[in-house]
């Protein structure tokens, strides 16, 4: 089975321009994101996503491969679609492009699940939350699942709602997703949904239509870039991982 990683990047951002070339540790943060990708176990290959020659002239530039997409898409999904449309892969692995401290070992928990069930269409990740103050963060997207670690809901609102004290946890999701190539194709086309919309969350328009998302846990933490603050905490913890190397 061929199993493609996707980063889309693009390079306009509301709190932070040209994000994906900001340097971290010496490198452009769109570096870190590829070259974690590239330790992943299951991805064949591992192309860059972008609306901006300059993205792409960066990654060529330090050996990766880059594709220039159209400037019109609204969500990175339309961006990877796009990408995935000129592929023959059957499993599309959609990478954020501002998480530079992501795990290969991530990656490769989100991909085991459709590598050993032919029936699902869809994967993604979450990780137990301990932090109260993420709890209650409407930055921080829960998910709450079945038995059968599918998906029920995601939110922006703290799920479950704990009125009865018991030892039921709190699961943030990690935004890494996993697609069957055909499914991707298809969701991409689906028009956006009424929760989908209310909680700006993409994942739930495949919910509201009826397919199932499974939700692997993983132990990992990362942090996403999105202000220079992020940036600066994820510089620092990339300094001390090279000078403890």
């Amino acid at each position: 089975m061929q199993v493609v990683g996707i980063i889309p990047a693009r390079y306009q951002s509301t709190r932070l321009p040209g994000k994906p070339l900001a340097l971290i540790a010496g490198q452009p943060m769109i570096w870190h994101v590829y070259q974690q990708a590239k330790k992943s176990r299951y991805l064949q290959d591992v192309l860059v996503a972008t609306d901006d020659q300059r993205i792409a002239d960066t990654v060529q530039a330090f050996g990766g491969k880059a594709i220039l997409t159209s400037a019109e898409h609204s969500t990175g999904t339309d961006r990877l679609a796009e990408v995935a449309e000129k592929l023959t892969a059957d499993l599309i692995v959609n990478i954020q492009g501002d998480e530079p401290l992501i795990e290969p070992a991530m990656i490769d928990q989100a991909i085991l699940p459709l590598l050993e069930n032919e029936d699902l269409v869809m994967s993604t990740l979450k990780k137990k939350i301990d932090n109260k103050e993420e709890m209650l963060s409407p930055h921080v997207v829960k998910v709450v699942t079945d038995l059968k670690n599918k998906a029920l809901y995601f939110s922006r609102s703290l799920l479950p709602y704990p009125r009865q004290k018991t030892d039921c946890p709190v699961y943030k999701h990690i935004g890494l997703y996993v697609y069957k190539r055909e499914f991707l194709m298809a969701f991409s086309k689906m028009t956006p949904t009424p929760l989908e919309k209310s909680e700006s969350l993409e994942q739930l328009r495949a919910l509201e239509n009826g397919y199932q998302i499974y939700v692997a846990e993983t132990d990992y933490q990362t942090i996403g870039v999105d202000t220079r603050d992020d940036l600066a905490k994820v510089a620092v913890i990339l300094e001390r991982s090279k000078n403890n190397a």
